[in-house]
């Protein structure tokens, strides 16, 4: 006689319930036990493996190559009979792969031809993947330069100091686009007004460059400090935070509330900019310690709150949504402005087909710049590896699949 524990191993080694596995034993009681085929019997063929290892173990490009395949009609040929949804062939992938499978991910081109080391261990590390050292490569402008409006080279530094920026690549530059000019234009008129500002959008798009570009513009050089939420910070940490960026003796004065506050206070009282990053971390009661120091009599500085999700933050807390003056999304990069910023941003891209671009953006990028410059690094390591190789279709997609399903 079958027990609990029984139907409890049977019911993991078929994957389903110990509910289904009980009901199945009934019908067979009654007679009523027939062949049926599985709902999820999908499985990868031979040939679709190799088309997996080929776009180097990317789920989200094999499903986009069977969704050609089936426009072309060709897609029997490899084995499947229709495409499945991209958590059934994660579900697979990881089920032939737990049962031994072997996924021979695609090498770079020209590993296989023998590339001389040295272009490549400079390229690695150039991009900072082999000497930490030299640290991330940033954007940042020399302290006396208020010239942000051009596009300046990029420089390696240290680390990534305030108002930096990552672009995993060399030779890159800061570009000026119509996204930046619009939150130069809101910050700006934000400033002059000693008013707050809320900038956000989505993650990626160059939201806290052009808020940095912004503040480096502001007439007479006022002074910027700049502030980062901590994550899940209490009110000691935002003190700490602001008295940091404020140049004020944190550690003495971060558990003191009234001494903090009226030093805060005080330094606020001079024209200047309070930047807050990553402001979407701060809960109701942080931003109504902000709107208290803001309204504090005296104040003479603007205060801008920038990250993704900064405006949904603010919403929850009235007092202080009720303040802001003005509003910013920094929308994506657009597909007319798209391979001109790109031409701007790295030399890599200038002899780029343009529809490959466009493809690629549509697919894959969607206007984040952040994705974008993730590409231009894995075609710049290709090409350092190979410099006679064009910027075509094949690279751009073999850069693509370096970024996962999560780009």
């Amino acid at each position: 006689m079958l027990s609990t524990l029984h139907v409890r191993i049977a019911a993991e080694l078929a994957g389903v319930s110990e509910r289904t596995v009980w009901r199945w034993l009934a019908e067979g009681r009654r007679g009523l036990v027939e062949a049926r085929p599985r709902q999820d019997g999908f499985s990868l063929s031979d040939a679709l493996w190799k088309v997996l290892a080929e776009a180097g173990g990317n789920v989200a490009e094999l499903r986009r190559r069977m969704l050609a395949a089936q426009e072309q009609g060709v897609l029997e040929e490899w084995g499947a009979e229709c495409v499945p949804s991209i958590p059934t062939l994660h579900r697979v992938i990881k089920r032939d792969l737990g049962a031994g499978r072997v996924l021979e991910v695609a090498r770079p081109a020209g590993v296989r031809a023998g590339v001389e080391p040295s272009p490549y261990d400079r390229a690695l590390a150039e991009l900072g993947l082999t000497d930490g050292a030299g640290g991330p490569l940033v954007v940042e402008e020399p302290a006396g330069d208020t010239s942000a409006a051009q596009s300046g080279p990029g420089t390696a530094g240290a680390g990534v100091r305030a108002g930096g920026v990552r672009l995993y690549v060399p030779g890159a530059r800061l570009v000026s686009t119509r996204q930046v000019a619009g939150v130069v234009e809101a910050v700006g008129h934000t400033v002059a007004a000693r008013g707050m500002c809320c900038v956000f959008g989505d993650p990626g798009l160059g939201k806290s460059v052009a808020v940095e570009q912004a503040v480096r513009l502001v007439p007479g050089r006022v002074p910027v400090w700049r502030a980062v939420a901590g994550v899940a910070p209490g009110l000691p940490q935002l003190r700490a935070s602001l008295c940091e960026a404020l140049g004020l003796p944190a550690g003495a004065l971060t558990h003191r509330a009234g001494p903090a506050g009226q030093a805060l206070a005080g330094a606020l009282a001079q024209p200047g900019v309070l930047v807050v990053d990553d402001a979407q971390r701060l809960t109701p009661p942080l931003l109504d310690y902000l709107r208290q120091l803001w309204d504090a009599p005296g104040c003479a500085a603007a205060l801008v709150l920038c990250g993704a999700g900064s405006e949904r933050a603010v919403a929850r807390a009235s007092a202080l949504r009720s303040r802001v003056l003005t509003w910013h999304q920094v929308g994506r990069l657009e597909p007319s402005q798209l391979l001109q910023t790109l031409s701007l941003f790295h030399p890599v891209w200038a002899q780029a087909d343009p529809d490959e671009v466009a493809r690629v953006d549509e697919q894959r990028a969607r206007g984040n710049f952040r994705t974008w410059a993730k590409i231009t690094s894995h075609i710049y390591a290709a090409r350092e590896r190979d410099p006679a190789r064009q910027v075509d279709g094949e690279l751009i997609e073999q850069a693509c699949a370096r970024l996962g399903p999560y780009p």
